[in-house]
């Protein structure tokens, strides 16, 4: 596994928003879709209820509709505009996800730009006066937008609301008759292997419906806190950004979003967000145009078992707070730095995503019970939810500095230590007021080694404790061992971040 995967799989602030930008290689899409046609249960395999996806097909393809986008040149991409450009934040973290690059959609030469050019996605009529639902890429930074209807009426869209954070947009045309809808079903009832239909336009080269099964769910792409999109192996391309995903009774359980693609076309690994999470920030939009998303201001991280050892958690469960940024709900409630967030409003948190998600849903302002492990022991505190504007990836660092020269060896764990002298300091280029045990030395055949620390790292605290000097963290690791620890949770600062990393005692 790669130190960057690592990294983001470590941690995540919350609050924090998902990058949006153009298209580039992995690609989203989007269809949409009409009323039911068939009762048929959702079934598992390749075989259509019938023989034939055609009557769910006739039902939905109505109310899926293809919208053309127009924008500064400098913000157009070719196809549909998908949140993961190669020059987007969301494209980075996506690439990194998948431990390789995609192909970037040729540029021309930077000759004289048009003033304008055009973006395509596709999007599906939720009500027969003309709301549509789609992707917030595919009319991000859109100066007009135009829908074209599955009979080829062409019809101006005006944007009623957009969310960067869950990638969902609605808009609003108005027509001379009812529309044809499609309905939204239960994507909490998906399971792997049920079968799935995806309608779009790919390429712009006209509505287009294909089929797959549901590959997998609740997968975690590391771009926001909404993660938890539904992966699919139907085909769908450039152009499809926005459209539905159908069960077998042909209501919407899916927005397709994203693919995978280290060649630019469909390779069967694609994403899309749940119906249930979609249709609650459509509602959203629809009454207020506008999301608020709660937040806190922590940076968190899983609590491994490694982690629940050090600090006598039961299970392996829960957030691990990595970093409180200062003049946040979080500091205000009194968290601190090494505290496992539990609970929140009453709510167990069994993982880092839970809590991104609860804090997310959460209206700013909005005072909640939080509940965190701290030194062995359950603690119950109050919180008042922070908003937008509050949205911020700060971390910060304080501790007292004065410590001794002389270097200590750990050998228990197989670091050597040493105190953060002026020499130190500079060399390591740390702040004035930087304060902990620097590890001089990592033995090649102790646990250290195998937990990733490395020379220059600065240990600040020993399980949850903080430590001002090389004596003070090799007396608390040699406590943890005492206290028949299996292993010993250091909070390592490293450059401009810090992380948990639990290091088990040696054995020999």
């Amino acid at each position: 596994m790669s130190d960057i995967l690592r990294k983001h799989r470590l941690a995540a602030l919350l609050g924090a928003a998902i990058a949006v930008a153009p298209l580039a290689v992995p690609v989203i899409f989007g269809l949409n879709s009409a009323e039911a046609a068939t009762d048929t249960a959702p079934i598992t395999g390749t075989v259509a209820p019938g023989g034939s996806f055609a009557p769910i097909v006739a039902a939905d393809k109505p109310a899926v509709v293809t919208i053309t986008t127009v924008m500064k040149a400098q913000n157009a991409d070719s196809g549909d505009n998908s949140p993961f450009s190669d020059d987007s934040p969301f494209d980075e973290q996506f690439r990194q996800f998948f431990g390789q690059q995609g192909i970037p959609i040729p540029r021309q030469m930077p000759q004289r730009p048009p003033p304008h050019a055009e973006a395509l996605g596709s999007g599906f009529i939720i009500t027969a006066d003309g709301y549509i639902v789609t992707n917030n890429h595919v009319i991000d930074s859109a100066t007009s937008i135009r829908v074209t209807l599955d009979d080829g009426t062409e019809l101006p869209a005006k944007l009623v609301g957009a969310d960067p954070k869950s990638d969902l947009a609605v808009i609003k045309i108005n027509a001379p008759k009812p529309l044809a809808t499609v309905a939204w079903g239960d994507s909490d009832r998906l399971n792997a292997g049920d079968q799935i239909l995806a309608i779009g336009n790919p390429f712009g080269i006209g509505t287009t419906v294909t089929a797959g099964i549901v590959s997998a769910r609740g997968r975690d792409l590391h771009s926001g806190p909404y993660d938890d999109f539904i992966q699919i192996d139907a085909p769908i391309n450039h152009g499809n950004s926005g459209g539905p995903l159908v069960d077998l009774q042909g209501k919407v359980i899916g927005i397709n979003t994203a693919i995978y693609s280290p060649n630019g076309g469909s390779v069967g690994v694609g994403f899309a967000i749940p119906s249930d999470q979609a249709q609650k920030v459509v509602a959203k939009l629809m009454k207020d145009g506008s999301i608020e998303h709660g937040f806190i201001g922590v940076q968190i991280q899983p609590v491994t078992a490694d982690v629940a050892s050090a600090i006598g958690l039961g299970r392996p469960e829960g957030a691990l707070v990595a970093n409180v940024s200062d003049d946040t709900p979080a500091s205000r409630a009194g968290i601190e730095t090494g505290d496992v967030i539990t609970a929140l409003g009453g709510q167990e948190i069994k993982s880092p995503r839970d809590l991104s998600r609860m804090v997310a849903d959460l209206a700013p302002g909005a005072r909640e019970s939080l509940t965190v492990w701290r030194e062995g022991e359950t603690r119950d505190l109050r919180i008042t939810i922070g908003g937008n504007q509050d949205d911020q990836q700060q971390a910060s660092a304080d501790n007292g500095d004065k410590s001794s020269p002389a270097a200590q060896r750990v050998p228990t764990i197989g670091v050597g230590l040493g105190d953060i002298t002026p020499d130190v300091r500079q060399a390591l280029n740390l702040p004035r007021r930087e304060s902990g045990a620097v590890i001089e030395s990592v033995a090649p055949d102790k646990p250290a080694t195998d937990a990733g620390l490395q020379p220059g790292d600065i240990i600040v605290s020993v399980n949850q404790r903080p430590v001002k000097s090389a004596k003070e963290a090799k007396a608390a690791v040699a406590d943890a061992g005492k206290a028949g620890r299996k292993s010993v949770l250091l909070l390592i600062q490293r450059g401009d971040s810090q992380t948990f990393v639990a290091v088990p005692f040696s054995v020999s």
